[in-house]
């Protein structure tokens, strides 16, 4: 009989691995803290970059992990490190015993609320990323006035790359998934005009760069190398964004109707506490 994998974490990490180890024999135990499987994925709408539908990624990896022993609702209530193995109890009242544990306790967004200058909680129309997966989704917010739907703004690195918000790293995915939300709104609304205000524009991954290219060339998006410098509201509601073009050296002030805040990856707080269990180092991002 193989020996115990216990995987902390459901999201698509976890499943995926769980479907591995089933394929080599192991029966993986995967604990999830919430009432489903996929983690962020199964919040949105389509990925990046192919656009394939994200509840088709998530049922796949499901069905392929169904062989596990899987628990929701389920959190680490506590764990202890024997001579060459763990003994985890779990917060339904399992006791476990496992020489090897995976942790894929996965990310947390950065609190958009932090930054006021770009007016999250403040004005009605700026909201997050994650945010607008919820409406690709759900067709559901009260901020978001598909009636009225003419210029949208994209702002990259909020909370990431930012020694004042503490979160010095790049998270990697926050450019493609600008990209990628900027072109599903495209295609809602045709004839409005769509402005992505970023940094540097980091494609880490294959393809990236021709999803790139197609947003501008086929989609009209328009991409302005700077960081936003005001966002504000004027009398009828619209947000007023001021910002610096770096590339041509020029100010710009634009209206829109929405603008959108592309919240980075930080710390999940489970992972720290989980280190804190195993005694295990942590970085300076955790």
């Amino acid at each position: 009989m193989k020996d115990i994998i216990v995987i902390i974490g459901g999201g698509i990490a976890g499943l995926e691995a769980a479907s591995q180890l089933i394929k080599l024999g192991y029966s993986p135990i995967i604990v999830e803290k919430s009432d489903r499987l996929g983690g962020h994925v199964a919040k949105w709408n389509r990925l990046f970059p192919d656009m394939t539908p994200a509840d088709s990624l998530v049922e796949e990896l499901v069905s392929s992990s169904k062989d596990a022993n899987i628990f929701l609702n389920t959190e680490i209530s506590f764990m202890n490190r024997l001579k060459d193995s763990y003994n985890i109890m779990l917060s339904n009242g399992i006791s476990i015993i496992t020489k090897y544990i995976l942790v894929t306790t996965g990310f947390s967004l950065f609190d958009a609320s932090k930054k006021e200058e770009y007016g999250y909680g403040i004005y009605n129309q700026v909201i997050t990323n994650a945010d607008l997966e919820n409406w690709f989704n759900t067709g559901k917010d009260e901020r978001i006035d598909d009636s009225q739907m003419n210029a949208v703004g994209f702002v990259h690195c909020v909370g990431s790359r930012d020694e004042k918000a503490r979160n010095s790293q790049c998270s990697k995915v926050c450019c493609i998934t600008a990209i990628k939300q900027a072109i599903e709104l495209k295609e809602r609304f045709p004839d409005a005009q769509i402005y992505c205000f970023y940094m540097d524009l980091r494609l880490f991954g294959k393809k990236f760069e021709d999803f790139y290219t197609k947003a501008q060339r086929d989609y009209g998006i328009h991409f302005i190398r700077g960081r936003v410098s005001e966002v504000g509201e004027n009398i009828a509601g619209k947000v007023i964004v001021k910002a610096e073009d770096t590339l041509s050296g020029k100010p710009i002030r634009v209206t829109l109707d929405l603008l959108v805040l592309m919240s980075g990856m930080v710390c999940n707080p489970d992972s720290t506490r989980t280190a804190g269990m195993m005694a295990l180092p942590i970085d300076s991002d955790g």
